[in-house]
C-alpha cells in the first residue's frame, strides 16, 4: 500500500473537509468517527485536531475518549491486573458506550452525550453533565481496539505502529498489553479495514493512504 507523507495538522484539515460532506439525514443524525490505535499512538491528539478543524469550519464536534468508559475495576481486574484476555474482551464498557454515546446521536436521538463515565485511576464515576451535540455535529471517539465492536461508525481512522515502534513507545509497565494488539491485528486487521490508515512509527513524520482514503 502506498502511503503519502503528511503533517498531523494537514491530515486533520483533510479529514475535517471530508466530514463536511457527511450531512445529517431527515432524522437529524450526527456523523460518528473512530480514531483507533494503541495508547502509544496518541489517538486523542489527532481526534482533538480534527475536532478543532471542524469547529473552525463551523461544524460542532465532541471528542470522547474510550478510556473514560472502562468497566469498574472489580470487573475488569477480576482475573488480575495483567490479564491480556480481560484487557482485550472485558475492559471497555461497550454497553455504556452504546447507551450513553451512540444512542443519543442516532437518528431521532436527543444529542445529549455523556462525555465520560468513570475515572480509571480513582475507579469512581465522573458525574459529568451531558453535552449537547446538535444535528450535524460530529462525534469523535478515540482509543484502542475500537474496530472490533461493531460500533456504527461513519468514518474510521486507524493509527498504525509497527510491532517494534509499538514496543518502543509503550511504557514498560504497560507492555503486558502488547499481545492484545497482536491478536487485534490478526482478528480484525484494522489497517486493512479502516477507511483511513495513518502510519506513525515516527510521530514526527506520519504518512497516510491519501489516495485510497479519497477513493473509498
Amino acid at each position: 500500500m502506498r502511503l503519502e507523507a503528511i503533517t498531523w495538522e494537514r491530515l486533520a484539515d483533510l479529514l475535517a473537509d471530508r466530514l463536511l460532506d457527511l450531512r445529517p439525514d431527515d432524522g437529524g443524525s450526527r456523523p460518528r468517527v473512530a480514531v483507533d490505535g494503541a495508547p502509544a499512538a496518541r489517538t486523542g491528539d489527532l481526534a482533538g485536531l480534527i475536532g478543532e478543524a471542524l469547529r473552525v469550519r463551523g461544524r460542532p464536534a465532541l471528542v470522547v475518549a474510550a478510556e473514560d468508559f472502562l468497566r469498574p475495576a472489580s470487573l475488569r481486574l477480576e482475573h488480575g491486573h495483567r490479564d491480556v484476555d480481560s484487557y482485550y474482551d472485558g475492559w471497555l464498557d461497550t454497553g455504556a458506550l452504546w447507551r450513553e454515546v451512540f444512542g443519543p446521536v442516532e437518528p431521532g436521538g436527543d444529542g445529549r452525550v455523556l462525555p465520560d463515565l468513570r475515572d480509571a485511576v480513582t475507579d469512581r464515576s465522573t458525574r459529568s453533565e451531558r453535552v449537547p451535540l446538535p444535528p450535524g455535529g460530529v462525534l469523535l471517539l478515540h482509543g484502542p481496539l475500537l474496530l472490533r465492536h461493531w460500533f456504527p461508525f461513519d468514518l474510521t481512522v486507524h493509527i498504525a505502529l509497527s510491532p517494534g515502534a509499538l514496543r518502543r513507545r509503550t511504557p514498560e509497565a504497560d507492555r503486558w498489553t502488547l499481545p492484545a494488539f497482536e491478536r487485534y491485528e490478526a482478528e480484525t486487521d484494522p489497517a486493512g479495514t479502516a477507511d483511513v490508515l495513518v502510519r506513525a512509527d515516527d510521530p514526527r513524520h506520519p504518512a497516510w493512504n491519501g489516495t485510497t482514503a479519497r477513493e473509498r
